[in-house]
């Protein structure tokens, strides 16, 4: 993964793990602390996106980013 894409992915998981709502926030802040699986990581963001990705909330586009840089690594 690109160290760009890295930066952005790392921004986006801590967004999701400050989010409070624990199915992206729990293996968010897993992924970060180096603990974390990334496929159940891209399965957590998935299924998020699946239930609130059109909501209108400010973690809508950010679904979409994180998945798009997990399947690219």
């Amino acid at each position: 993964m690109g160290n760009r894409n890295n930066d952005e992915l790392v921004r986006i998981l801590s967004k999701f793990a400050e989010s409070g709502w624990d199915p992206i926030s729990i293996p968010s802040k897993a992924w970060l602390d180096g603990k974390g699986d990334e496929k159940e990581l891209l399965a957590a963001i998935e299924e998020a996106d699946k239930e609130c990705g059109s909501c209108g909330c400010e973690f809508d586009p950010l679904y979409k980013k994180a998945i798009a840089i997990l399947k690219s690594a």
